[in-house]
């Protein structure tokens, strides 16, 4: 499980550790939408929710995790992503998992200060024609304020100024924490920096999960 609020890269992480590990990023969002294309039970129940704008409930979010676990690429595990995001979901997680004889091995925290999520996020800029997405910090145009891709304007979005990231941050710091706190009760929770380069971030992550890597055999 990757912890850590928007900007700390748990995103990027969990794309690259799915592939050096050899199982399966697993995000909250896209295991959702990917159930309803599919028109399965749990898609099913979750599309009454997503098409009308609401939350998926918590026990329905968790079924999905469980489905997306139990297919053969995931026989190994996981990387949970974005899930749980409360203290009441890393509950239901930690029962449902049990019921079905697996546990969550490793809460990976990856640490960035809140001025530099701030930073992070309000360098945020999206690209007027067609919504190419760029940062000011770790992916700028390579002309100030045009898109690369179709010389349109780079714009921020309203949502995406600095008094906005931090109310934004302030309110979803509350629940990680408590994840945190969870998963720090039982021992889990191994901090990683993530001010350092997405390299270096991967391989302490890795240390921290303390797995062999898929292919280890073949010296990869």
């Amino acid at each position: 499980m990757l912890l850590g609020p928007p900007g700390s890269g748990k995103g990027t992480q969990a794309e690259i550790l799915s592939a050096k590990l050899g199982i399966p990023h697993l995000a909250s969002g896209d295991l959702l939408r990917a159930a309803v294309t599919a028109g399965t039970a749990v898609g099913r129940e979750a599309d009454r929710f997503m098409s009308r704008g609401h939350l998926v409930p918590d026990d329905v979010v968790v079924r999905a995790f469980l489905d997306r676990l139990g297919e053969p690429d995931a026989a190994a595990g996981g990387i949970l992503d974005g899930f749980p995001r409360t203290g009441v979901q890393a509950e239901a997680l930690d029962r449902a998992l049990a019921e079905n004889g697996a546990k969550v091995d490793r809460a990976i925290l990856i640490h960035v200060p809140d001025d530099e999520l701030v930073r992070r996020a309000a360098g945020r800029r999206i690209c007027a024609a067609n919504g190419h997405v760029y940062n000011l910090v770790s992916n700028p145009p390579l002309v100030p304020d045009v898109c690369d891709l179709d010389g349109s304007e780079l714009l921020q979005r309203t949502d995406d100024d600095e008094a906005t990231v931090r109310a934004r941050l302030a309110q979803q710091l509350g629940p990680l924490e408590e994840v945190v706190a969870h998963y720090r009760a039982a021992g889990l929770v191994r901090e990683v920096d993530g001010l350092r380069p997405i390299a270096d971030v991967t391989e302490e992550v890795i240390r921290a999960i303390d797995v062999p890597l898929a292919g280890a055999a073949e010296g990869t």
